[in-house]
This record gives structure tokens, sequence and C-alpha cells, in this order.
């Protein structure tokens, strides 16, 4: 049993480790890391969890950990493969409420062995990653590396928790150590995620393509398609979208993130029949906010607004299981209520996450909630932090628009409107048409 254990930690590590952090280290074919390039999604990395291994296999490794640890209570090593292997079943379901079952057994499996516990420690780390508690994991996250400085696997909970608090040149360090440790999916992942948010679009991809050769196994390469899917639709190019999505459904058709990408592809290519279609089915099988939100923004975009009022009240029920399970979803609440029709909850929630960390998301999602609430001059300064490392996020820049437009800067705002066009005409269901429609009207008035 020993053997299923360490099965399930190497396993259920990869899905946690695999958050996207930060490596943007050198220069690339095209120019220094730190140049400005096509496009960067609206991904924060720990949005980029990914579910290397299936909810059927996990399924059984989660029985035979169970079958082991009621036969040997005090095995700690298999307490701590349960409580990852429920970190990645809540990944792959989109279910948190396994949540508070890993915390119960890894912190059992931290009572036993307190002393040199790497698996117990780095099992609460990726837990407090995706429960967004990123000081706690950075913390863990050290506590490990200094029981084992040669594991690449702490120094991926540091860097991912880093990154997350806006520590960018010291989560870059953290993830150097790792790849110079392992190179392989994961610290190819992060070599790929860093360069695109540094705007190095095709460094991203360059990097994103090694994680996708040396994926070890069909989901391991359908989560890496889905990733170039999603670097190619930021950056405007539908078509090599479709292709990196349409390959992930053939390499893994469980795996339901490729699908919502098809129909993001057949909403920008104006089949909102087929895109609602899609992301219905997306919502039925693996309930995620995102997902969620864009199958809502897409039926009030096509005149169905009660049918948008349903699907936002399921959002709100999703961010709320998410809560009780322990999970800060205030970064998303901040988002989603600004755009939604509540910007006192939206400020609220994102002072809050403000306060906790400072990531370049974190400050665009002030931004916009302090527009939604009037608050012009502040939401500006927050708009150019989210845009301080070169991100070209289509998004932030249409958020930085819309803000110069109401402090009357028209040529300012023209200019952040045309780059978020440029980067991606489809870069949102909600503010896309919006976007297009103000640039045509300030262009018409020069």
């Amino acid at each position: 049993m020993r053997t299923i254990g360490k099965t399930v930690t190497v396993a259920a590590m990869a899905v946690a480790l695999l958050v996207a952090g930060a490596i943007a280290f050198g220069p690339t074919a095209d120019g220094p890391a730190g140049d400005l390039g096509t496009s960067v999604s609206n991904r924060s990395s720990s949005a980029l969890l990914a579910p290397v291994v299936s909810a059927g296999s996990l399924e059984g490794t989660i029985a035979s950990l169970q079958d082991r640890l009621r036969a040997v209570p005090d095995d700690w090593r298999s307490s701590a493969s349960l409580g990852l292997a429920y970190v990645a079943q809540a990944r792959v379901t989109g279910d948190p409420s396994w949540y508070p079952k890993a915390e119960g057994v890894l912190a059992r499996s931290l009572r036993v062995n307190a002393d040199d516990n790497v698996d117990g420690l780095l099992g609460l780390g990726v837990l407090d990653l995706a429960r967004h508690d990123f000081s706690a994991a950075l913390h863990r996250g050290r506590r490990a590396a200094a029981l084992d400085p040669h594991g690449a696997e702490a120094y991926g909970v540091i860097g991912d928790a880093l990154l997350e608090l806006g520590s960018y040149d010291r989560a870059f360090r953290a993830f150097q150590t790792m790849v110079d440790t392992r190179p392989d999916l994961s610290s190819y992942a992060r070599v790929g995620y860093a360069r695109e948010l540094v705007g190095d679009v095709r460094g991203a991809e360059l990097a994103m393509r090694m994680a996708f050769d040396a994926a070890g196994t069909p989901a391991d390469a359908a989560w890496t398609a889905y990733q170039l899917g999603e670097l190619a639709f930021g950056s405007g190019d539908v078509r090599s979208a479709r292709g990196w999505y349409t390959r992930g459904r053939e390499l893994d058709p469980s795996y339901v993130p490729n699908l919502a990408g098809l129909a993001k592809v057949a909403w920008a290519r104006g089949d909102d029949v087929l895109a609602v279609e899609r992301f219905s089915d997306v919502v039925s099988r693996y309930p995620s906010a995102e997902f969620v939100v864009a199958l809502a923004d897409l039926y009030r975009a096509t005149g169905r607004q009660a049918l948008a009022e349903q699907q936002e009240d399921v959002v709100r029920a999703i961010h709320e299981l998410a809560s009780e399970s322990g999970v800060n979803v205030d970064l998303e609440l901040a988002l989603f209520d600004a755009d939604h029709g509540d910007p006192t909850r939206a400020l609220g929630a994102a002072r809050a996450e403000w306060g906790r960390r400072q990531s370049v998301h974190v400050a665009d999602a002030y931004a916009w909630a302090l527009y939604a609430n009037g608050r012009y001059a502040r939401a500006s300064a927050l708009s150019e932090r989210a845009l301080a490392l070169g991100t070209r996020n289509a998004l932030f820049l249409f958020h930085a628009g819309m803000i110069r437009l109401e402090l009357g800067d028209e040529q300012g705002a023209a200019r952040y409107l045309s780059a978020a066009l440029t980067t991606n005409p489809n870069f949102s269901i909600q503010h896309a048409d919006a976007a297009a429609m103000t640039l045509a009207r300030l262009e018409a008035g020069r």
C-alpha cells in the first residue's frame, strides 16, 4: 500500500503544482523576456491547476487509501497522499467540499509525524493555494524546502504563493530553482505562464509546447493543449485556438475545459446557438464559476434575460459553496459583482483582497470595482498598476480605457480600447461589443 500512497502523492502533487507560476529569465529568439508581446489571458496562476489524473482513477486511489488508513490509522504517508488526492478530486470535479476533507487528513498526517513530514506540509501548502490562502501556502512551502532543499515541489508552492502575493521577482527566483532542480511539464508550464504574464506570448507558446511534448499521459496532454488554446485565443487567433481545443478533446474527452474553449470559438465565429449548447454541456458536467458566468453573459447578450439571471444565481451559489469550504473568493466576487449589478459588494471584496495581496490581477479587479462605484481617479491609478508588468491583457486594457474615458481623456481611452481589440477582438462576451462601439464613437469624433 505504500506504493499506492507514493503514486497518488506524485500524481496529486502534479495536479496541484501545475498552478502555472512564473519564470521569465533570459532572452528568447524575439527579445528579452520583459518585452511586450501580444496578449496574456485573464487568468491568475491559481486558476491553472491541471487535472493530470482522471476522476475515475482518483476515485479508485482514494478508496484504496481509505482502506489502508482503516487498517493502519497512523500511516502518516498514506494520510498525506489521501489529502493530496482529495485536493486533486476537488479540482477534477469542481467540487470544493473536498477541501475540508483534505484538511482533516493532512492535519492528521502532521499530528502523527510533525518532525520531517515533507509530504504533509506540501499537501497543506497545495490546499492553501487551492483555497487562495497564499500567505499560509508560502509559510508551508518554506518549511518544506527547509526539510528537503532538493525537492522541486516545495519551490513550486513557494513560487506560486509569491506570484499570487505580487512578489514577482522572488517568485521568479523560486521557480528558477524549481526548473534547475527538475525540468518537466510542471516547470515548463510555469515558464509559459511567466512569459505570458510579461507579454512574451511567443516565448509562452514555445514553453507550453515543450510542456506538451513532456506530457506523460493523455490527460497531461489535454490540459497542455487547453493552455495552448488559451494562449492562441487570447492573442485573437481563433483558428489556432480551435485546433488546440479540438486536439485536447481528442486526447481526453473527459477534460471539460477544452469543450469550453470550443464554446468560446463558436461564439467568436458568430454561432451563438452552438456556443450556448456547448457551454450548457460544460456547466452540466463541470460547474466552474468561470464557465457559468460565460453562459450567463451569452444568454444576456442574446436577449434571454431570465435565463441569464438563473445562471447568475448559480454563480452566486458556487461562490457561496466555495466560501463555506474555506476558499477565499473575493477576487472573483469583485469582478463578478462589478459586472453584474452589485458595485458596493464588489468594492468591499476588492478592497479586502487588495489588503491581502497586490498582484496585477487584484489591481485590475480593484480598479474595475472602483469604476463601478464612480471613483475614477483611484481606479485609473489601480489600472496602471495592473499593467505594470507590461501585461497585454485585453480585459485589463478595456478596463483602463473605460476608466480613462470617464476621466475625460478620450485620447487615452481610444488608445487603450484600440490595444484591447487589437490584442483580442473576442476578449469578453459581455464587453467586446461595447469596446468596439465605444472606440468607433471616439474615432468618429476626432
